[in-house]
Parts: C-alpha cells; structure tokens; sequence
C-alpha cells in the first residue's frame, strides 16, 4: 500500500518497518542533559507502535553534546575533531543508555548500531549492514542507529543523521522515514520570512523544491538542516521509501503531527531496484568526470558513459570506485562505479573508441562507466 498521508506511517498495514530520526537539539538541551520527560513520550509513542505490529528504527543524534557536557568542552564538542571524536566516545555510552533504560520500560530491547559513510558506501560492508537490521527487528528489538563520530572524519562522514537516516531505510528495507525537525516541515521560502507557507505533499523532488531549502539549523546543536532533509528525501526516494517531516518539539511529537495533519510528506514517484537505490544514494564519490552536452543527451537514453564524452577529470580515483559525472556548469547528473583509474581516464578523454587501443596498448573496455554500474540523478 503507497504511503500517502501521515497517519499511514504510523499504521502496520501501510508501514511495516518505519525509521525514526530523533536530532540532538530535540534530545539534548542548551546545559547538554538529556531532556527525559520528552524522550519517555516519544519512547511510548515507539512502544506503542511496536505493540500495533510495526518494526521501528531509530536514529538518533546526541552522542557529542551529551559527551561535552561531561566532559566540559567548549563549543558543544564541536570546536575541532579532536574534542568531537573526544566527546563522542563518552557520549555514545550514556545515548545507548539512555534510549534502552526509556524503551526497557515499555518491555522493548535496544540494539545500538554505530556506523560509518564506509560500512555504507561498501556494498559487502551495506549488506552485512542490512542483514543485521534485518535479524534485530526480527527479533523484536528497536536498532538504535548512530554515525560513529569516535573515528569519522570530516571527509568520510555522513555529517548529519537525515541523510544516514535515508541511508539505513534503505538498508532496513523500510516502508517511510521519519525526520523529527525543530520546524512543521518544508516551507516554501525561509521560515522567518512573512507569508512563508507550509508544503504538505511532496511529489519527486525537483530544481523548484531545492531551491526551498535553508541550510541552516536553528539551535546550533546539530549539523543539519533543511538542505540534508531534501537529500535524504531523494535518497529514500531512489528505494520507493515515503520520508516525513515533523516538528519535533512538542510533547508525544509523532501523535501530535499526525493528529494535526501537520508535516511535510515526500511522496517516492520512482523505485530503483536494490543495487540501484544502495548505487544512486551513496554520497563520497572518488572524484568527478565533466561530459559535454552530446553525452548528457546519450546518458538521458539509457547510454553508458564513454570515453569520448569526457571533458575533463577530477580527483585521484581507482577503478571500481565510485564516481560523480557533471555537466560542464558541475551540476551532478549521474553517479556510478568507474572502468579505470583516473591517469587512465584522463588519457583516454575525448577518444573515440578506435583510438583507445594505441593509448593502452591492448583493446579497451565497452566504457568508462557502462550503464548497468551507473544511475542518473
């Protein structure tokens, strides 16, 4: 049954598996304590949920500013990687005790699942990922799911929960995800702006929804904002997975949205196949590959990527490892796993097919990406 309207994410017949993510400025105050009165309502709205037949994931956001306040550190843990490696190690501990004491009450185990950008940009690494998921909820117990921010690194980190969100519905196999935000969802223009109004559906994410987005996020304490939410829209969308945003702020947050209709759904308008969806969502290319306009139009028919497309090269990749393709402005429009590595490639731009086989000595691959390795964005 196609989700569309926010009560079916919360019902076991239109949703069988949902993933909810909680950010830190919802589960931590401005002092770094845990705001627990909050944290036992949503725990029962979960609770209850699971009681109607739904699996539930959580995401959840918090482990630096739990950790920084007890380890007293300035900026909420995030002056340098350093203090934030520091304070997410001791905050991990206290997250997962957290969410297990406040879903012990209610008889539900949690399960806590630290991942990285590579345990989900691998695919070995994505299907153990999902087989795991896949045995907890089976089980009965409620994953509780978090970036490994003790030994991410700026340039191999997922940055923000809404996009590892997408990542692990994907990887669940879920039904919807839901992005509990400090706002009721996406508005047409910056919130603080007069007249700005509240977009209930989402049909497929376009150029005109982008361009509503605000990268900004109002309490400081988390590293996302309406930007990640919309990549994270496009990412579940690529897996057929509906992905919600509510306000978070109130108390019993996913029954107050629901009753009030109040959020912002995206609805998926397309479902790429398994490998497909895990390709297209991965976001840490290796480097780039710029194509002219006679390219982009083979690449819009189905056409795999060729040589003799290809403008310039970008980064220091090796075969096999994903890469970005752009047009020449650098907008992305297509992502997908390489032939060879970039000194070859580089070699090889702008070559026809017949020309190749002088430049490397023996007969060259059918393309530089071919189609069934590659997906349009």
């Amino acid at each position: 049954m196609a989700i569309k309207t926010l009560r079916q994410l919360v019902s076991a017949d239109s949703c069988k598996t949902l993933v909810v993510k909680v950010g830190s400025a919802l589960l931590v105050d401005a002092n770094g304590q845990p705001r627990e009165e909050w944290l036992s309502g949503l725990s029962a709205e979960i609770a209850a949920m699971h009681a109607k037949g739904q699996r539930v994931v959580v995401v959840s956001s918090g482990a630096i500013a739990l950790g920084a306040s007890r380890l007293h550190l300035d900026k909420g843990g995030r002056a340098n990687l350093a203090d934030a490696q520091a304070a997410a190690s001791v905050g991990q501990i206290g997250l997962a005790g957290l969410w297990s004491s406040k879903l012990q009450t209610h008889g539900l185990n949690a399960a806590q699942i630290l991942v990285t950008v590579g345990d989900l940009e691998d695919r070995r690494r994505y299907l153990n990922a999902s087989s795991t998921l896949e045995r907890l909820l089976d089980c009965g117990v409620v994953p509780i799911v978090n970036e490994n921010d003790s030994v991410a690194t700026e340039e191999i980190r997922f940055g923000d929960n809404d996009r590892l969100a997408a990542r692990v519905g994907q990887a669940a196999g879920a039904d919807a995800v839901l992005l509990l935000s400090d706002v009721d969802g996406l508005m047409d223009r910056d919130p603080s702006q007069a007249g700005a109004r509240l977009i209930p559906i989402v049909e497929g994410v376009t150029d005109d929804i982008r361009s509503m987005a605000s990268g900004s996020s109002a309490s400081g304490l988390g590293s996302g904002g309406m930007i990640s939410k919309i990549q994270a829209a496009e990412i579940a969308e690529r897996a057929g997975i509906a992905l919600a945003i509510i306000n978070g702020t109130r108390d019993h947050p996913v029954s107050a949205a629901v009753d009030a209709d109040l959020g912002t759904l995206f609805i998926p308008t397309r479902q790429d196949g398994g490998r497909r969806a895990w390709l297209g969502g991965r976001i840490a290319p290796a480097g780039s590959l710029t194509v002219d306009e006679g390219c982009i139009a083979a690449l819009a028919k189905g056409a795999s990527l060729l040589a003799a497309g290809i403008t310039k090269v970008d980064g220091s990749f090796q075969r096999g490892e994903l890469v970005s393709i752009k047009d020449a402005d650098g907008c992305a429009i297509a992502q997908g796993l390489v032939e060879y590595d970039a000194a070859v490639c580089a070699a090889l731009s702008g070559k026809r097919h017949e020309e190749q086989a002088e430049v490397l000595g023996h007969a060259p691959r059918s393309a530089v990406v071919h189609r069934d390795q590659m997906v349009l964005l």
